[in-house]
């Protein structure tokens, strides 16, 4: 009955002290996680500002709003694309200007909306939401 004891003593130890390691090693991974996060939503931000100034000079955009998951912080995912709104787009230019914006990001997806022909809900959304660049 002793050495029943003692084992059952030192396997929990053990568990113990591996929990111990894996608490230590899943709070590295999240500390890692969030300053990558942190680097991507930066750099989101570089792009639609990017994406802004792009629009503006060259497609002649008259306002330029981003809106979606980057303004908002719990929803910002490391999957989370740009989304931005110009209002003003020469009806011709609209597929150029999307295509010039979608270049812009490598590795963060840059979906642009054409205030001059989106849907109405869209638009009222983006209205309310969105914040001019």
């Amino acid at each position: 009955m002793e050495k029943r004891d003692k084992a059952s003593i030192s396997e929990r130890r053990t568990s113990e002290e591996d929990m111990s390691v894996y608490r230590a090693a899943a709070k590295l991974q999240q500390e890692q996680e969030a300053k990558l996060l942190l680097c991507r939503k930066e750099k989101a931000w570089e792009i639609a500002r990017q994406a802004a100034a792009l629009l503006k000079t060259n497609f002649g955009a008259e306002r330029v709003a981003v809106f979606g998951s980057l303004l908002r912080p719990d929803c910002f995912t490391r999957w989370s694309d740009v989304d931005i709104a110009a209002w003003g787009l020469a009806l011709g230019d609209t597929f150029r200007a999307i295509g010039a914006v979608m270049d812009l990001g490598e590795d963060i997806e840059v979906n642009l909306v054409d205030m001059n022909t989106c849907r109405d809900a869209l638009r009222l959304i983006i209205e309310q939401e969105g914040q001019e660049l």
